[in-house]
């Protein structure tokens, strides 16, 4: 049997029973959340769009590339070499990139 969604509903459970009154009742007496708040939430820890970070330096270990790993020529990520999909004059391009 089909349903017309655009029908309007007359059913009992459609109709709210409660006043409005009941239901502000209800809210305000429920729990409320705890928020945990840890020290880097601070307004500190926080960056805002266009922040002078000239005075921050960015420590980061890079690795070279393993045995098994190439980059791709198109997309210039590093993938496993199981990833090849073609090779032309040492350049590899992944399967990503030709599919």
């Amino acid at each position: 049997m089909a349903t017309d969604y655009d029908e309007p509903r007359h059913k009992d459970e459609d109709q709210g029973h409660e006043s409005i009154e009941a239901l502000k009742s209800q809210r305000a007496g429920a729990e409320t959340t705890l928020i945990d708040v840890e020290d880097a939430d601070t307004a500190e820890g926080i960056d805002l769009p266009g922040a002078d970070l000239s005075g921050e330096e960015l420590v980061v270990q890079i690795i070279p590339p393993q045995e098994d790993e190439f980059t791709c020529m198109s997309c210039f990520l590093v993938r496993h070499k199981s990833q090849i999909a073609r090779e032309e004059n040492g350049a590899k391009y992944c399967r990503d990139c030709e599919g």
